[in-house]
């Protein structure tokens, strides 16, 4: 038997057997949408799958990992080709048929592990209705949000959180086929317009898109990425998730 629970590489006398030890299953959770010009469109769902393949070793035996979810709720990238987006109900449709049927393996403890903000508010929803209607511990967590100090001191774009310096020096770690590296480019921020009062710290937050805020599709400075500073991001996010994970368990 391997190190590591995937589902998608294993053969059901083998997940029979891993169950006798699995408490939590973790779901990736991506998106497929635009991440400026030097990202593929897969980049949330890569990164998530893996963010969770590390995870689910760190936490050997007893976790599992789900197929990922390789699109999200990205209505807000949808002016630019490519993006496909999911209604928040048919993630959370999603989400309950995955859960209900794995329950019934035995696993009563799910943890998704999401690389896309736009899922945010469609997990809180999840998490209370899940809950409730299945009677299962619903968790869910940013992939690298918990290492917040460090991207604050690593990172030097105010404005960063898409195909920027931080989610490039990610990918740049974890998987760096996703990142165009001869077409780094700096967001082409679009300052002074409405978006700039719809978000969060503001008195009134709602729906904008993305092109509203960047012509270009990204944040940041792509070009100060580095694979030492994804390093630093994901491990730390590794060693604090698992240790949340534990504490669960």
């Amino acid at each position: 038997m391997p190190a590591s629970y995937l589902l998608t590489q294993m053969t059901w006398p083998e997940i029979k057997e891993a169950l006798q030890t699995v408490k939590i299953a973790v779901i990736p959770l991506g998106a497929h949408e635009q991440h400026g010009p030097h990202m593929v469109e897969s980049c949330d769902a890569v990164l998530a799958e893996e963010m969770g393949k590390r995870l689910t070793e760190r936490l050997f035996p007893e976790a599992i990992m789900t197929p990922t979810i390789n699109m999200g709720v990205s209505s807000h990238h949808l002016h630019f080709p490519g993006t496909i987006s999911l209604e928040p109900s048919t993630l959370i449709a999603l989400l309950h048929d995955m859960i209900k049927s794995l329950k019934g393996h035995g696993i009563k403890k799910f943890l998704v592990l999401n690389s896309h903000g736009g899922n945010q508010a469609t997990l809180g929803v999840a998490a209370d209705t899940l809950t409730r209607e299945l009677g299962v511990d619903f968790y869910y967590a940013k992939t690298t949000a918990s290492a917040k100090d460090v991207m604050d001191r690593r990172i030097e774009s105010k404005l960063y959180g898409h195909s920027c310096d931080r989610e490039v020096s990610e990918a740049l770690y974890l998987a760096p086929q996703l990142v165009r590296q001869e077409k780094l480019a700096k967001g082409e921020i679009q300052e002074g317009g409405r978006w700039q009062k719809l978000r969060p710290g503001n008195p009134l937050q709602g729906f904008y898109y993305y092109e509203e805020m960047t012509l270009n599709g990204n944040l940041g400075d792509a070009r100060k990425a580095s694979r030492e500073i994804g390093e630093e991001i994901v491990e730390t996010a590794l060693e604090r998730l698992t240790k949340a994970v534990k504490d669960v368990l």
